[in-house]
């Protein structure tokens, strides 16, 4: 498998976990006060943006630099953040990575992934 062959592979997992995301949200609700409120609604989107933070460590540098539009050290960041730091991690901030930062990342995926699946 290539390198840009496995950067795809990659992204389809990538946005396995924006799905599931967006899936929870379905569930619990579209309201940072559900979210703040509830643990099992935090710890299911916090797992799936560490699992977005892992996969994009496997990214090659080449893709990375070559889709700079997306904060690809940002999101690695967050991952660190969520996984080592869990007690002290900013609810407000994790909402806004849930409705902003997902759903862009989400959109990059399948425009790349989209075209290929066709």
């Amino acid at each position: 498998m290539n390198v840009q062959e496995r950067d795809l592979r990659i992204l389809e997992h990538i946005l396995t976990y924006c799905e599931q995301i967006d899936m929870a949200v379905e569930r619990f609700g579209r309201s940072f006060e559900l979210f703040d409120n509830d643990p099992v609604y935090r710890n299911s989107v916090s797992l799936c943006i560490v699992q977005i933070g892992e996969l994009v460590g496997h990214l090659s540098d080449d893709f990375k630099a070559a889709n700079g539009q997306i904060p690809w050290r940002q999101i690695k960041l967050m991952r660190n953040i969520v996984a080592h730091r869990y007690g002290t991690v900013d609810n407000t901030i994790t909402w806004e990575v849930v409705e902003k930062d997902i759903p862009d990342l989400k959109r990059f995926c399948l425009s790349l992934l989209e075209p290929r699946n066709n």
